[in-house]
Order: structure tokens, then sequence, then C-alpha cells
């Protein structure tokens, strides 16, 4: 048995295809044309961004715009002076193209290894695979791993590179392991996309798994098993047969609104990332849009989105959902969350430091370039904008008066806006639910999110693995919070919403209900259990 990180979740059994790097061995040589050396690396270089923006077209049709735009992360490394001036600089020393782009590549791989955050760490796996495909590309070899395949195979791979992930063949490829990578992982990103169960960051798989191997892979638990016995075999293939039943079976509650047994409505939202996942809340019948993390769109690039970008955002999602609620979070950024263009310094503790609304605060530049695009986007929908990180009755009455003046703005500028945005915050901090009354009466809803709601108000850290086990949503301290947030926003007539992970957990739904909560939003595959759950009581 193998171990993981839990990348993408699902089972996947079947045999293994073991992905060699496939390079030849790359050699140092000395050159004495430098002049030709160059001319081979260039058209090397061009080829390879032929080949990059074939794959972005096709990632774009399987994955939408936005992830394709880790491509255009790519391509830009190709275009990048310092990555290209650092190798036609050691051609010039005599070098030979593949040892020069080799050594480059080890140079800047080993920059974004150094980092303190996982997030750049990761940036390490893109360096390399462009490096690398400028390398095949001089050795005369196919940079295309995963093009061919033509059976059904569990792929296997040291480092299986966002752009080997865009070329697979869904049909074909039952999931994925790798040894590098993380949940943050672009690879991991997709695979998610694609609903492709897959586990990371086992050390040695290429080595220890063989073509031809017969696995087990659990998504779910990050867990590998080799050449398993029948009775293992037969375990999982009827929890398989079971996810895959109860999912049809589901399917019946796609189109139903989630009564309770005595008659009120809950809404069910989906928690979105990026507006190619509006097709993936509809499939599963979401009531509409109960977090939209707008994160994604300034992530992955090297400046911000400008104000018309977010705009043609905003308005898709709003058009999708077809007048449905679409709550949209504005800029929470900060914590684990960090973007290269945007520095907040070195924090003793990040996750309680500059981030989310406080963050906006000193970027008003950011910050009223997204309200702008978000009001201005208003009358393509049911726009209800959500401010983050909320612990002062003084933070959403600035934030407020930001919006206001973003409305003048924009109306000034002879834009028209929708006259029926609500205003909402989420409930995160243990200071903003003990003072929800007061914060009632300034907004229109409040949306409680639990997950970090739940760490701060009985202080643990659920990502540190030596305390996660007092990780506890149902401790009596936060069910209180919970219920007296839920209470202060019916007493002003406000309506209360959930979209932290505990709005998904089947076992707490009843209490929540019982609470009066009054909308519940999640990861949308979970959508459908929670609508038989409140229709069945």
């Amino acid at each position: 048995m193998l171990k993981g990180v839990a990348a993408s979740t699902g089972i996947a059994i079947g045999k293994v295809l073991v992905l060699k790097e496939g390079k030849k061995d790359i050699e140092k040589y000395e050159v004495t044309d430098v002049k030709s050396e160059l001319l081979r690396f260039k058209k090397a270089l061009e080829k390879a961004k032929q080949e990059i923006a074939e794959i972005k077209e096709n990632a774009e049709k399987n994955f939408g715009e936005e992830r394709a735009m880790i491509f255009e992360a790519h391509l830009m490394i190709l275009e990048d002076e310092e990555f290209k001036g650092s190798i036609e600089g050691k051609i010039q020393e005599g070098i030979n193209g593949e040892y020069a782009i080799k050594e480059t590549v080890e140079i800047f791989e080993n920059i974004f290894l150094s980092m303190d955050n996982e997030y750049m760490r990761e940036r390490a796996a893109d360096i390399k695979d462009v490096g690398y495909r400028v390398i095949k590309i001089l050795q005369g070899e196919d940079s295309n791993l995963l093009k061919d395949l033509k059976e059904r195979c569990i792929v296997v791979a040291k480092d299986l590179t966002p752009s080997d992930t865009a070329q697979l063949k869904r049909e074909y490829v039952l999931g994925f392991i790798t040894e590098l990578g993380g949940k943050t992982s672009h690879s991991a990103i997709i695979a998610r996309a694609l609903e492709i169960p897959a586990v990371s960051g086992i050390e040695n798989a290429a080595e220890i798994l063989k073509t031809g191997d017969f696995i087990i892979l659990d998504g779910v638990n990050g867990i590998i098993y080799i050449n398993p016995d029948e009775k293992l075999i037969n375990e999982y293939q009827e929890k398989v047969e079971i996810e895959s039943k109860l999912k049809n079976e589901l399917l019946i509650y796609k189109d139903k609104e989630a009564i309770t047994r005595d008659g009120k409505r809950i809404e069910i939202a989906a928690n979105i990332s990026s507006k190619d996942e509006i097709e993936i809340a509809l499939k599963y019948g979401a009531d509409g849009i109960g977090l939209f993390r707008t994160e994604f769109l300034f992530m992955n690039r090297e400046t911000p989105p400008t104000e018309d970008e977010q705009f043609e955002t905003y308005k898709y999602v709003l058009e999708k959902m077809d007048n449905k609620p679409v709550v949209i979070r504005t800029l929470d950024i900060g914590g684990d969350k960090k973007i290269s263009y945007i520095d907040v310094g070195t924090e003793m503790n990040p996750f309680m430091g500059l981030r989310g609304i406080r963050l906006c605060f000193e970027r008003l530049d950011l910050f009223k370039s997204q309200l702008r695009a978000l009001l201005r986007a208003s009358l393509y929908g049911n726009l209800k904008i959500m401010f983050p990180m909320i612990s002062s009755q003084d933070e959403i009455i600035k934030a407020k008066k930001i919006l206001e003046e973003c409305k003048n703005e924009v109306v000034n500028q002879g834009y028209n806006i929708s006259n029926n945005i609500e205003i909402g915050i989420m409930i995160e901090i243990p200071s903003a639910a003990i003072i929800s009354d007061l914060l009632a009466k300034e907004v229109n809803f409040f949306s409680i999110g639990t997950n970090d709601l739940i760490q701060y108000t009985i202080a643990v850290d659920r990502m540190n693995e030596k305390v996660s086990n007092l990780y506890e949503p149902s401790h009596p301290a936060v069910l209180r919070l919970i219920k007296m947030v839920i209470d202060n926003a019916h007493r002003e007539g406000k309506w209360a919403g959930m979209c932290g992970e505990m709005a998904s957990d089947v076992n707490l739904i009843p209490l929540l209900i019982d609470y009066g909560i009054d909308e519940l939003s999640m990861s949308a595959p979970s959508i459908l259990t929670v609508k038989k759950v409140i229709l069945h009581g």
C-alpha cells in the first residue's frame, strides 16, 4: 500500500501505465559555431510556442478559458527575457542548447522551490514543463506523451505536467498518480475539473509501480493498493457500484426544491471558483451560486485582471444562472492564498494578518476595480455582493462607503446598474458572530464561513496534523455562535446562509434547519445528497 495526498476524489481500479520521462540523457558538449546553435535554439523555442498555443486552444475547449490561462503563463515563460537571456548567455559561452536549457531550468526551479509559499513552490513544475519541452524538440523527441493513449489505464508519472494533463483523453484515463505536486497543483485542479480520481505526493511511485500492475486508486483517502487480493478488489468494486448507483438515483432530486417537512424551503446553492464550474452547478440542480470565490481570476498571471475582464466574467456567471441568486465574494487574498504581484510582506500569523477585506482596504485600486466591474455586471442577473473577513461594524460601513463611491463613478461614466443588489458579509470570525446583532442592521444577508469560524473559535489549525483531531464542527461554542448569527439575522428581517464545509454535513443539516438556516451552499456534487436529506427529514 502507498499513501499520498488525495488530490482528486473518486476511486479507480485498473492497470497502470508508467510514463517514464522519456528524454535522452542531456549531455554537455562544447559548440564552436555559436551563431548556428543560437539559431537552433530559437527555432526550437518557436516550435515550443506553437505546441503550447495548440495545447492552450485544446484546454480552452475542454476546461474553459480560465483554466487554459495556465498555458498563457507557459507562453510567458518562453517570452521571459531573463529566462531566454540566461539560456542564450550559456550558449554564447560555448555550451550546447540542451544543456544550457537544463542548467537554466534548474536555476529557476530552485528559486521557486526555495520559496515559503506552497503555491509558488508548485510553480517550479511549470518552469520544468516548459524547459523540457524545448529540450525534447532539440532532441527530436515527441513532447506529447499522452496524446496516443488507446487503452484505459491509470497513469503514473514522476511529475505529470500541466500540458501532459491537458492532452489526456478522459475516456482512457481512469486516474493518475504523481510523485510530485499537491492539492493546489495545476494537475490536481484539472483532475478535479474533469472528475478524474488522483493521488499525488507518492515518493518513487514511477519506480515502485510497473506498467501492467493492477491497482486500486483511492482518491478519497489518498491510498494506492498494488496488486490487491480478490477480496479487496471486490470491496472497492462494490464501493464504485454503490457510488455510481447512488449518483444515478440522486438525479431525481435535481429539479426538486429542498422543502422541509414543516414546509420551509431551503435554498441549496453551489460554491464555485471559476465561471467554468457553472455547468457543473447547473448539472446538479443548484438553486443559485452561494459563493463565487473570485481569487482564481487574480491567480496564475503576472498582473491583476482589468475591470473589463472581470466585468465579462461576472456578466457571464450572472447570465448563465438566469436570474437565480449569485453571491460573489470580493477578493479574499492573504493567509494561505498568495498572489505574486500582491506583496503583503512576511507576517508572523498570516491567517490573522493582512487578508480579506483588510487587504482590499490597503489595495483600493484592486478593490474599486472589482466593485466597479460587479456594479456594471449587475444588470445581467441577480447579483449579491459579499465582503470577506469582516470583524467589526466599522469595516462594513467603510466597505459600503467605498461601494457607494464606485456606484457614483460608474453611473457618472454612463453605465446603468441594478437597483436591487443585496450586500452581505461572511461571518467567519468570532467577533463578527458575537456582534451579528449590530452587523445585521448594516447588511441584507449573512453567509457563515464555518471553515474559518471553527478554527478561530476553538483555536485549532485544521491543516496542522498535530491538532487537527481537535477541529470539531459540532463544538458547543461553534454551534452557539451559529445559532446566535441566524437569530440575529432573522430579528432584523435578513436571511442567513452557510458556505463552509459544514453546509454539506448530512449529520448536522437537521440541526442547522432546526436553528433556522435559510440557505446552504456547497461543492456542486454534494447538492443532490443534501436535497435528499432535507426532503426526507
